[in-house]
């Protein structure tokens, strides 16, 4: 017996959708990051992979609608928050600081060298409270 293939037309995305899915995925990624929130602790919550929550960040993948309550919860926002655009969205503001930088390659290391890396860093500042 044949199998029966059943083809769905493909779903057009029009170029206002694929702004604002490009504009909530850069959301997504400024909350995430302003958490401290990996793209793998992210998917983990949302039970997508790393893969999918890269592909939403850079509004490639629609979130879907049953997503966006638990993805709001996960980055500690109302939905509202996580919907804004124009003067209520997250902005961005300039280049990012070096210690921001070094802060995020600190968070990258493993967590023994993390924690070697505060022991100096609370060395350090303990001798300037002197």
């Amino acid at each position: 017996m044949a199998a029966l293939t059943i083809q769905m037309p493909a779903m057009t995305i029009s170029d206002d959708e694929r702004t604002f899915f490009a504009g909530l995925g850069e959301r997504v990624a400024q909350l995430r990051k302003a958490r401290s929130i990996t793209q793998v602790q992210l998917a983990e919550a949302l039970g997508v992979s790393q893969q999918t929550v890269q592909a939403y960040e850079v509004g490639r993948r629609r979130i879907p609608v049953s997503t966006l309550r638990l993805l709001a919860k996960t980055l500690d926002v109302s939905l509202d928050e996580l919907m804004a655009e124009g003067e209520h969205a997250p902005r961005k503001r300039g280049p990012v600081p070096q210690v921001q930088r070094q802060l995020e390659r600190i968070s990258a290391l493993p967590k023994p060298k993390q924690r070697a890396v505060m022991d100096v860093i609370e060395a350090l500042l303990a001798q300037q409270g002197r």
